[in-house]
């Protein structure tokens, strides 16, 4: 008749050392740290690490910190559209509880520029039937300072295969300038504060004034109103979020390729 007792651990488990169960446990704990999201449906030790590495003091390399991302199985895509506007946040926040100064900000707004940058000469467009011909223009009214916002928005729309240009800060004289020489079918403008809006507004109507034929005009960003009332203060034609959206309405308003 067997004599083993069932009830006590077998093998090496008998004798296994302590230091085994408590890497074991580690281990465990690491891994379970790693399923935590945030509100946002994120993965908090993913932002941890963005944040470690954009606030540190040693070296920066934004292509080292994007293969360590995308080790993490993240796409291209999330890094761009989620993660990158995500810390983004965390870093204004950061700064306004006075956790981090003015010079960290910007500094780590810097690295996450960088790393955009990067991330985004590693797509590729996804045409679209619609897309191949609207030529959008990215701009970023005179008082805003959120220009990250601005770079992801033209990002985006890229992927979606959009010739896409950028406007920072410019002068009325200089954006009429650059319309009487080249009108996109679609201005998507950028507006994180509503003390900004009065230059929005003021822009589109340089824009209006400036083309016979005006494109479709855009507006996105953490302004806190509601859409109708921004549009009717603005005169823009759509108030998203979605880059989507904005580009669906300019294909749909679209004239066939070269009859402009």
């Amino acid at each position: 008749m067997s004599t083993d007792d069932q009830t006590q651990p077998r093998g090496a488990q008998r004798n296994r050392p302590e230091h085994v169960d408590a890497l074991a446990s580690t281990v465990i704990s690491v891994l379970r740290g790693r399923q935590v999201v945030s509100f946002d449906g994120l993965r908090q030790f993913v932002l941890d690490h963005m944040m470690r590495a954009i606030l540190g003091h040693g070296t920066f390399s934004a292509d080292g910190l994007l293969a360590e991302l995308r080790g993490y199985r993240l796409t291209v895509d999330s890094i761009i559209d989620q993660y990158v506007p995500h810390v983004a946040r965390i870093l204004g926040e950061q700064w306004v509880s006075d956790k981090i100064s003015f010079a960290d900000v910007t500094i780590g707004s810097m690295r996450l520029q960088s790393l955009l940058a990067v991330a985004s000469s590693s797509t590729r467009s996804d045409v679209g039937p619609n897309a191949h011909f609207i030529h959008a223009l990215v701009l970023v009214p005179q008082g805003e300072q959120h220009f990250l916002g601005a770079s992801v928005v033209a990002s985006q729309i890229r992927r979606m295969g959009c010739d896409v240009d950028m406007s920072y800060d410019e002068d009325m004289g200089t954006l009429t300038a650059r319309l009487m020489h080249c009108v996109p079918d679609i201005i998507l403008i950028t507006c994180a504060r509503r003390e900004t809006l009065e230059s929005v507004t003021n822009t589109v109507q340089t824009i209006r004034n400036a083309v016979s034929e005006c494109p479709v005009l855009a507006l996105g960003g953490a302004i806190g109103m509601k859409k109708e009332d921004v549009i009717k203060m603005t005169g823009v034609d759509i108030v998203t979020n979605v880059a989507e959206e904005a580009v669906a309405l300019c294909a749909m308003r679209a004239k066939p390729q070269g009859s402009r």
